[in-house]
């Protein structure tokens, strides 16, 4: 039998913040395997994804709320067991897809796990942490998806494209982090949030963004596609206003940067891109 508390720390609904990065590859691949689409979609939003939170919760402990859960239940020795299951099938299954995309997998494993354990715990290191998780769950992730559902199993990914998906986690990130401040401290873990403060995490998101725009633009433009640059924008509408209202609050009173409001932005923010690229996806290969 699981427990309840294990059931919750693996944070399942989580993967849904985290599942733009899929559509997007999806979107820019020529001829999709469905086959191989549909296992990538489950290792990542079902194994790996799970898995790293659970983990990470296993290891923080955390008392007060985290990301997508309110209030954390104590997380048991079953949480950790099954994290290694998860990891194991995972990477076991990953094979069928190619040894490139199981490399990949096995690599997110090892920096997760690194990126958790308090014996090394590189979420500690607010640089350092910052650049682990966008390599992995952007730049990493989209090269995997991308060679893994691609027919051909190509290895020709476009760099700007890589980049993009490295910088829109990047601009993501340190939002999710913004109320944690004072519970990262107690325990001895300074994020890239605080390192930058609640302003500066603002500014510095918006100006992530910005970068991972110009980089669709570019690709977009040289590939003569602008009309696919101009459809995600006007997904990120809603977005972009609630974030600098959000902004504005939090600019005249800090305690705006609280879980309820950054849940707020998150699921407005993974909605959207979610949506834009899946819209994508539908255009490039149903219209």
């Amino acid at each position: 039998m699981i427990d309840k508390s294990t059931i919750q720390l693996l944070r399942i609904p989580f993967s849904f913040f985290l599942m733009p990065v899929y559509w997007f590859a999806l979107s820019i691949t020529d001829h999709i395997n469905c086959t191989r689409a549909i296992l990538v979609f489950v290792l990542l939003h079902l194994f790996l994804y799970p898995s790293s939170n659970g983990y990470n919760s296993y290891n923080d402990r955390d008392t007060e709320s985290i990301g997508g859960v309110a209030v954390p239940l104590e997380p048991t020795k079953q949480l950790y067991f099954l994290t290694l299951i998860l990891d194991i099938i995972g990477f076991i299954l990953s094979f069928l897809i190619s040894p490139i995309f199981a490399t990949c997998f096995l690599f997110f494993i090892i920096s997760s796990r690194l990126y958790s354990w308090r014996g090394i715990r590189l979420k500690k290191y607010p640089i350092l942490g910052y650049l682990l998780v966008i390599i992995n769950q952007g730049s990493l992730v989209f090269f995997a998806i991308a060679h893994g559902v691609s027919s051909n199993l190509t290895m020709e990914v476009p760099l700007l494209l890589i980049i993009a998906a490295g910088l829109l986690i990047g601009g993501f990130y340190p939002i999710t982090q913004i109320y944690q401040h004072i519970q990262d401290r107690k325990d001895g873990v300074k994020t890239i949030s605080i390192l930058l403060g609640k302003r500066g995490t603002f500014l510095f998101c918006a100006i992530l963004y910005l970068l991972a725009f110009f980089c669709l633009f570019w690709h977009f433009r040289i590939q003569d596609e602008l009309t696919n640059f101009w459809i995600i924008q006007l997904f990120f509408i809603p977005v972009v206003l609630y974030f600098a209202n959000w902004t504005l609050k939090v600019w005249k009173y800090p305690d705006q940067a609280n879980f309820k409001n950054t849940m707020r932005m998150i699921w407005l923010a993974s909605t959207c891109t979610n949506l834009a690229f899946f819209t994508l996806l539908i255009l490039n290969h149903f219209g």
